[in-house]
């Protein structure tokens, strides 16, 4: 693959964004890094960990360390010299390291190097990059868990039982006369087990998802039901034009509020009702299309008004997890659903309370935000199950099942990395930026 390519040389690039702070960091990493470093800053010394101050070759001052192999990120002999942070200044500075010897590195090409070298597992140099891209509190408290290693320890259990449970069937298969007839619970108690982990695991998904993406929460209901009203006293904002007029809003208002670190997307949508105007008709497909993408729909009504047939033939029509809310309480009290006052505020914290039942405390954390994982322990459930079919059944013979486990190690391999195929690390890789 074409990170691999010229993975001898020694490459540089600049590790922060340039133009961007006071000071800019440039990474040497390979075998040369210690003379192309001293090239470019030659008043370095010896020792290794140890920050050196003085002029570079460029006429900038600043600092440079030395790491030795094997006590560097990536690995590798590594300098990192910090100089200022202008543009000019950096671009100086990576060319005097092109030319004593270093190439500019390619996107993502320090966090492979430290994967190929073993400093980091496939799925630790995921975290790294989720890491860089976390925009909210817990996004980075996830992301830090996972470039930390959390994945690799979720991940033994299932892979110790795999192992025993292949163990087992190739002992019982080759030596069976010596091991005699096992009970099922010793061909399949591990397996069993295994299933039970991968089940738990992938029951995070959806949560997984909504801290990585966001949540998608829609305010659906009948026109001039509160929806414009409910969504500027969540925001705390006038955002969306509220008017008597039935039909006000004709088309969806997107807006971003964040609950215990989870990006929620709030949507106001037009009123649901059978329309002539081709232009509010429009805004309702948009409507029931945001409905179906929806992770929680809140249906409003007017609890002035009372709930209508037309609330039930709407809530009906609803696929997706919804909850009823009942707005201007302030004029009505009584009726179906949690009551709510865009006007006085009364009810929007137990609204808010409801919103972080169904979207956020859904499960336990997740051990991993990378889609990806999710997919590879989907395949890796099936060859699980096919496996225990296998094991279960008395026309099939229990070497079969073999193969179908040694399947599901390799597919395991691919979350770490220990049997990821080319084009899974290039993939993985190309989503970095270049000086990570």
């Amino acid at each position: 693959m074409d990170g691999v390519t010229g993975w001898a040389e020694t490459i540089a690039a600049c590790i922060t964004p340039p133009g961007r702070g006071a000071v800019a960091v440039v990474r040497v990493s390979g075998p040369n890094a210690f003379s192309v470093a001293r090239r470019v800053a030659p008043f370095i010394g010896e020792e290794t960990r140890h920050a050196y101050y003085g002029r570079f070759a460029t006429g900038d001052d600043g600092l440079c360390t030395l790491f030795a192999e094997g006590a560097s990120f990536t690995g590798e002999p590594t300098a990192e010299i910090s100089g200022h942070g202008s543009p000019v200044c950096v671009a100086q500075l990576l060319e005097s390291c092109y030319a004593s010897g270093a190439r500019p590195a390619k996107p993502g090409e320090f966090t492979l190097r430290a994967f190929l070298n073993g400093q980091i597992d496939l799925a630790q140099a995921e975290g790294i990059r989720e890491t860089i891209e976390a925009v909210s509190a817990r996004q980075l408290d996830q992301a830090n868990r996972l470039r930390q290693g959390r994945l690799a320890s979720e991940l033994a259990p299932v892979i110790e039982a795999l192992r025993h449970t292949l163990t087992t069937v190739e002992a019982s298969t080759d030596f069976s006369e010596e091991i005699g007839e096992l009970t099922e619970a010793q061909r399949t108690g591990a397996l069993v087990q295994a299933l039970s982990d991968i089940d738990r695991f992938l029951a995070t998904e959806d949560l997984a998802r909504r801290i990585k993406s966001g949540a998608l929460v829609v305010l659906a209901g009948q026109p001039n039901a509160g929806k414009s009203s409910l969504l500027n006293a969540l925001l705390k904002s006038d955002r969306a034009i509220v008017n008597p007029i039935a039909g006000t809003t004709r088309d969806t208002i997107e807006e971003q509020m964040e609950l215990d670190g989870i990006p929620i997307r709030l949507v106001d949508t037009a009123g649901l009702r059978n329309s002539q105007d081709e232009v509010e008709q429009s805004g309702i497909d948009r409507t029931w299309q945001a409905v179906r993408e929806a992770d929680l729909v809140l249906y409003l009504y007017d609890a002035d008004s009372g709930w209508q047939e037309a609330d039930s033939e709407n809530v009906g029509s609803l696929a997706s997890t919804h909850e009823i809310v009942a707005t201007k309480s302030d004029l009505a009290t009584g009726g179906r659903g949690l009551p709510v006052s865009s006007v006085t505020g009364d009810g929007l914290a137990d609204l808010v309370a409801l919103i972080r039942r169904s979207i956020v405390d859904s499960g336990v954390e997740p051990p991993s935000l990378v889609e990806r994982h999710y997919a590879v322990m989907r395949e890796v459930r099936d060859l699980a199950q096919e496996s225990l079919a296998t094991l279960r059944s008395e026309s099939i013979p229990d070497d079969l099942a073999a193969v179908t486990l040694r399947s599901a190690l390799r597919k395991l391999g691919e979350i770490t990395g220990e049997s990821a195929p080319a084009d899974v690390l290039e993939r993985i890789f190309s989503q970095f930026c270049i000086g990570k």
